[in-house]
């Protein structure tokens, strides 16, 4: 299950418990709407309550990912998770976005709104 807050061009994502194919297709719905009325879009991923995500939606994710390689400008990641860690450097590879690691929630909604942060301070 996932939550979405829209505020023009930052997309913030909560995942809570399994993340399935219809949640990744919400969200690439509102990356969709946001690239047509905004241009790139920032993104905040939280996923420190996921549980586990599927195959299809690592599929999906790579070929989005690929599909919009110049869609984002920063995407922040908060999360524990090595897994997620390893796919955000795979993702690196397919898009020109700036993508971060996080563990505070604060320092990840400040970066993603354009303030300048070291880059150890994810």
């Amino acid at each position: 299950m996932i939550s979405l807050d829209i505020q023009g061009d930052r997309i913030a994502v909560s995942v809570m418990g399994q993340f399935t194919l219809d949640d990744y297709r919400e969200f690439e719905q509102a990356v969709a709407y946001g690239v047509e009325f905004q241009g790139e879009v920032n993104v905040l991923f939280d996923l420190r309550d996921m549980l586990s995500y599927s195959v299809d939606v690592a599929w999906e994710e790579l070929k989005f990912a690929r599909a919009h390689k110049s869609d984002f400008g920063r995407i922040a990641i908060l999360t524990g998770d090595q897994w997620v860690a390893w796919s955000m450097w795979i993702n690196r590879l397919f898009m020109s976005a700036d993508i971060r690691l996080f563990d505070d929630l604060e320092l990840a909604q400040a970066w993603v709104a354009g303030a300048d942060l070291p880059a150890e301070a994810g």
